[in-house]
């Protein structure tokens, strides 16, 4: 029976499963070997108790199997939502049955991995044994007691959602929801680990943001591009080009990063003999090779001349590119076993919260003319100005105009956001709540109000050539779904953003979840985030360019900003007339030298939300009533050339009504009076 279903089971299984299997060994050796090796050296260095090898090793092997599963999982969303090509009238609509197979199974073992982390790294993080953890209560106070079991808990949500929706999607957008979840959920225990930790750990958790989805892309898609091959499928040209372009790019960004983190945990170089420093430079020359075998094997595949070839090249290739991968992710894992050298920097609170000293008092000249830089919206910033003028480009040598003040109001606007947060303002807004009065304004305010004058999706869809009918999807079309989805609809649904927009200041400041987002770097990034996203979304529905999925007639968008005005008034003299610290254990434990005042900071702090958030608003109305008026003038113009014409739209409207109503008497047939009707029937 055995041997039946074994003849029965698909060959590309049987092909796959021996290089797969010594890949995941290998890169379990390295995790296990080091793990040895340290022993409980890394637990006395941290000043931690020993949990035993049962929670070190399960530990590790854990992780292990979780970056496996979590690389995959993301590589897979980005083949079917950017690489894989459809032709035909549903060319965003993904075949689930085929298409999702690799992202299930990746999936389920990551939520399963996960699950298991949240219970092992609440006794590894902690120092103690499992029975503790296992304890009546013990689990739930561990976890609360460190940030990285939290950080597991939301990647096993996550990695569920993603097992659940892989299930029933269909559709394109859903796909990229699902992409950005999967990215959320490989980032999350990055962020509250290591590169939390020491002086200028803003750099690095900023790298990381960008570094760890790269690097799994590019150690991910070429092997989610040999398991699609090995079915027997070959794959188009298009998929095969759109792998080396999307390759090239992440094998750029995770470079540089791999680069940044070297600097970042050997303190600048000053710990370069050090394990962490060769477990990163094992990691770069890792990320070279795996760049030369994919650039080797999609060449090879785009030579090759039937299914039956491609699948042979792909095999090939996987042997090399397995092992290659098991390297990378064993050394990534074993690092995080190895304090790094950064942890063990002398630190002072102002660095352990933000990454950075803030010593001297926050004069003009520091706000303006000292830069550190936030390397998050700085990229992109930059990333967003380039494509947008590369966008207006290739418009003009087409022949067709772009209106200047557009793109001015989009370079400005992202010129504020950097500003915002790159200058000495960004810096100094964490310890000063005036400050952040400012930089928040700034980013719910001012940069989005020019954001949204950009038009910026007009601009891509004009920019962007749309697919011949028998085409496949392209950046147009991706567009286009976007804007028609339901995910779109919901998002700028005209309460919902009025909501969020108006009730974030209150949910944020009014209660104790400003305190927590400002403890650490990335939440503090995640906060600003939302307040750029929040203003975008509200100015988008009122004087945007572009047109939302649904339009707001002028007097209900005046009406929008009339009723969101108050609000942010009743908001700023909450601020400017309270008598108790917004966030007042933060600043006490920060203690900065020149803040000696914290009432009367935050006083100025809610005078400057008041008028910081009343002038931009009354500027939005009176742009908003100068557009109404240009509107009614082309309308009246518009009416003018019909008339002089000749033609009067109105009239002819009239006039066919009149003629369908005669057309309609005339048609129906004619009913006998009541006397015709008596002499018909002889009374």
């Amino acid at each position: 029976m055995n041997d039946i279903a074994a003849r029965e089971r698909p060959s590309h299984v049987q092909a796959l499963r021996r290089p797969l299997t010594a890949a995941v060994a290998l890169s379990a050796l390295i995790v296990i070997g080091v793990i040895l090796a340290v022993g409980d050296s890394s637990y006395v260095d941290l000043s931690r108790g020993d949990p035993g090898p049962t929670v070190s090793l399960g530990t590790g092997v854990l992780r292990l199997i979780a970056e496996w599963a979590g690389i995959l999982c993301v590589s897979a969303l980005v083949y079917v939502a950017f690489l894989q090509v459809r032709s035909g009238r549903e060319r965003t609509v993904v075949e689930n049955i085929a298409e999702l197979s690799v992202v299930r199974v990746s999936a389920l073992v990551w939520t399963l991995a996960g699950g298991g982390l949240v219970v092992f790294d609440a006794a590894d993080a902690n120092g103690v044994t499992l029975e503790r953890v296992l304890s009546p209560g013990g689990l739930p106070y561990l976890v609360s007691a460190m940030d990285l079991p939290k950080a597991w808990i939301l990647v096993t949500v996550a990695a569920f959602i993603i097992f659940c929706g892989a299930w029933w999607t269909r559709s394109w957008t859903t796909t990229l929801v699902l992409a950005a979840v999967a990215v959320l959920a490989l980032i999350s225990p990055v962020l509250v680990h290591q590169v939390l930790v020491g002086p200028g750990h803003d750099f690095g958790s900023d790298l990381a943001t960008f570094g760890v989805p790269a690097a799994g892309i590019v150690i991910g898609v070429p092997i989610v591009l040999i398991l699609v091959t090995t079915r027997g499928f070959g794959l188009p040209p298009r998929t095969l080009r759109r792998a080396r372009a999307l390759l090239r790019g992440a094998w750029a960004v995770a470079f540089a990063v791999e680069i940044g983190l070297l600097l970042f945990k050997t303190v600048l170089l000053r710990f370069a003999l050090t394990p962490t420093a060769g477990l990163i430079a094992v990691r770069l020359l890792v990320l070279l090779l795996v760049a030369a075998l994919a650039s080797a094997l999609i060449a090879r595949l785009l030579d090759a001349s039937s299914p039956d070839a491609s699948r042979a090249v792909a095999l090939r290739h996987l042997w090399p590119l397995a092992l290659t991968a098991a390297v990378y992710i064993g050394v990534t894992v074993a690092m995080t076993r190895i304090p790094p050298p950064q942890y063990f920097m002398p630190v002072s609170a102002m660095e352990v919260l933000f990454g950075f000293e803030m010593l001297k008092a926050p004069t003009l000249a520091i706000l303006f003319g000292e830069w550190r830089g936030n390397i998050l919206f700085a990229v992109v910033g930059a990333v967003a100005v380039i494509l947008y003028l590369g966008a207006v480009i290739r418009l003009r040598r087409r022949g067709d105009a772009w209106p200047v003040g557009r793109t001015v109001a989009w370079v400005l606007g992202w010129a504020v956001i950097v500003f915002a947060t790159s200058s000495g303002f960004g810096s100094y807004s964490g310890p000063s709540f005036s400050i952040h009065m400012m930089v928040h304004m700034g980013l719910n305010m001012f940069g989005p109000v020019l954001l949204a004058m950009g038009g910026v999706v007009t601009l891509l869809l004009r920019a962007t050539p749309p697919a011949k009918r028998r085409d496949v999807a392209g950046p147009h079309e991706w567009l286009i779904d976007i804007i028609g989805s339901p995910i779109a609809r919901l998002v700028f649904n005209p309460i919902l953003v009025f909501l969020v927009f108006v009730g974030s200041y209150y949910a944020l400041y009014l209660s104790p979840l400003f305190e927590e987002a400002m403890r650490f770097h990335w939440s503090h990034q995640l906060m600003n985030i939302h307040f750029l996203v929040s203003g975008y979304l509200f100015y988008s529905l009122i004087i945007g360019v572009d047109r939302p999925p649904r339009p707001l007639p002028h007097l209900g968008k005046l009406g929008f900003v009339l009723a969101a005005m108050p609000f942010h008034a009743f908001f700023g003299v909450i601020v400017m007339t309270s008598t108790t610290l917004i966030a007042g254990n933060f600043y006490a434990y920060m203690r900065a030298p020149w803040h000696d005042d914290l009432l009367a900071d935050q006083h100025l702090g809610g005078g400057i939300a008041w008028a910081a958030g009343e002038i931009p608003l009354l500027i939005v109305v009176i742009a908003l009533c100068l557009q109404w008026a240009r509107q009614d003038d082309r309308e009246a113009k518009r009416k003018d050339r019909h008339l002089d014409s000749g033609v009067d739209e109105d009239f002819d409207a009239y006039n066919d009504m009149l003629k369908h109503l005669a057309d309609r008497g005339r048609l129906q047939p004619q009913q006998p009076t009541a006397s015709a009707q008596r002499k018909d029937t002889g009374s």
